[in-house]
């Protein structure tokens, strides 16, 4: 099982720290550095920034909003990102939310899988260099009765694919998922959890005519390295809380679902009825303590071997780490990088 990074926004007042971190995470051979995007910062940027610093570590997004960029766009960015990082980024996708798409980029919110499937195979027509020709529902290339015509990629990517990753929480997202893409970029997984994301997955790659072998099972968990367990698991109630219940409107909240789907759904419905009331303190302290712990590694060395060990005998191929929780100071993130290596070695998975 491999390590990963997940830096998260940037503009948060950690972005020296971040650079300082991922040039770390490099050191000590970490696999790849993801940075999101919401409506802050881009990921682009970042990535672009991130890989200038870095000499080995891949770089990826986690996620290019799909609303943000038309297709041919993204197939841009990411050749532009491979060719300038050596041949070094990762593409991860995901449709984002209604609330973001609409209030944000202006983009209806309707058939998320139909328009990711689309997405998906434009971006992989425009890579391979053939002359972009489609014909669907969201994009017509070029457009019919004007001046358009087939256009091919002028970059050349130095790889001859690049892994295209999906954020997937849904059954239907993830089966779908399995089948056109190259990994999964998870999150609030649980390996005592496992099947909930894995078996319909699993039923994409079969309608693909393939299996899980190859494919990057990619999780992002928390990292909070310390002997009081109580402490790790409260430093991560906001941060539930805020997915759990704030995440997108009361009626559609993926989070919230995948919450439910768990067996927590009483607690669910409290968060959100709390957090959409601004009751945030109230919110974060009704996230279940089992259920941030069975979700992130929270403990000493030891401890965190063992759960890493539980990842990886659920299917885990890349583990992605958000290191902080109770420290958040370079000091502690470098630390729990640190940590987050011995672990893995005491597990006997490096």
């Amino acid at each position: 099982m491999r390590l990963g990074i997940n830096l998260g926004y940037w503009g948060l007042g950690m972005d020296a720290d971040n650079i300082a971190v991922a040039q770390e995470a490099d050191r000590l051979g970490y696999s790849v550095c993801w940075a999101a995007e919401a409506y802050g910062s881009d990921a682009a940027t970042v990535l672009s920034f991130v890989a200038a610093k870095t000499e080995r570590i891949d770089v990826g997004s986690a996620i290019f909003q799909i609303p943000a960029r038309t297709p041919a766009m993204t197939a841009m960015t990411a050749a532009t990102l491979d060719t300038l990082s050596g041949g070094r980024f990762r593409l991860g996708l995901g449709v984002s939310g209604p609330q973001v798409s609409e209030g944000w980029y202006g983009v209806k919110f309707d058939k998320p899988l139909a328009r990711t499937r689309e997405y998906v195979e434009i971006i992989r027509k425009a890579m391979s260099r053939e002359r972009l020709v489609h014909e669907g529902a969201n994009w017509t290339l070029p457009l019919p009765g004007g001046p358009g015509k087939p256009i091919k990629l002028t970059v050349h990517p130095v790889r001859e694919q690049i892994p295209l990753y999906i954020a997937a929480i849904g059954p239907k997202n993830l089966e779908q998922t399995g089948e056109i893409a190259d990994g999964w970029l998870g999150i609030f997984f649980a390996p005592e959890h496992a099947a909930l994301s894995l078996d319909p997955l699993k039923a994409g790659r079969a309608k693909a005519g393939k299996s899980l072998e190859g494919f990057d099972l990619c999780p992002t968990v928390t990292l909070a390295v310390g002997e009081d367990i109580k402490a790790g698991v409260d430093s991560q109630r906001s941060y539930a809380a805020l997915y759990i219940g704030g995440m997108g409107s009361k009626e559609k909240n993926f989070y919230n679902q995948l919450t439910r789907r768990m067996g927590y759904e009483q607690a669910a419905d409290e968060i959100q009825e709390k957090y959409l009331a601004k009751d945030y303190a109230g919110a974060a302290a009704a996230v279940p303590h089992d259920l941030i712990d069975a979700t992130s590694l929270i403990g000493d060395t030891a401890r965190i071997a063992d759960r890493m060990q539980a990842y990886a005998d659920a299917g885990v191929t890349t583990l992605t780490l958000a290191p902080g929780g109770i420290d958040y100071s370079l000091e502690g993130r470098i630390n729990a990088l640190r940590v987050g290596v011995e672990a893995l070695e005491l597990a006997g998975l490096a």
